[in-house]
């Protein structure tokens, strides 16, 4: 799958999204877009978008959009507290639906 780190999580995660191609929004200069925007974009060229940014998943409507969008929840958007929930997104990988959101908590 194609996967898209948002910009308020680490870039480091790649490394244990094993098998897929991974991207992060500032490595591919898409740092600042408002979250519309960037899910336009995204839509285009991944299949799934991770992110951290609960207003992100609130304020759009996501059911219009071509791209899965797994939300983390964990105590902080360091790499320590983040890194330990990519076996779980790993495993729901192929369940995602474009529209869709899931929730994954530490």
């Amino acid at each position: 799958m194609r996967i898209l780190l948002d910009e308020n999580l680490n870039w480091r995660l790649e490394h244990f999204l094993p098998g897929h191609e991974v991207k992060s929004v500032p490595r591919i200069g898409w740092a600042g877009l408002k979250n519309g925007k960037l899910l336009a974009r995204a839509q285009e060229n991944f299949d799934v978008l991770i992110t951290m940014d609960g207003a992100m998943v609130s304020q759009q409507n996501l059911a219009q959009i071509r791209i899965a969008i797994v939300a983390l929840r964990a105590p902080s958007n360091r790499l320590e507290d983040t890194r330990p929930l990519m076996p779980k997104v790993l495993a729901l990988l192929p369940t995602l639906k474009p529209g869709k959101v899931v929730r994954v908590m530490a």
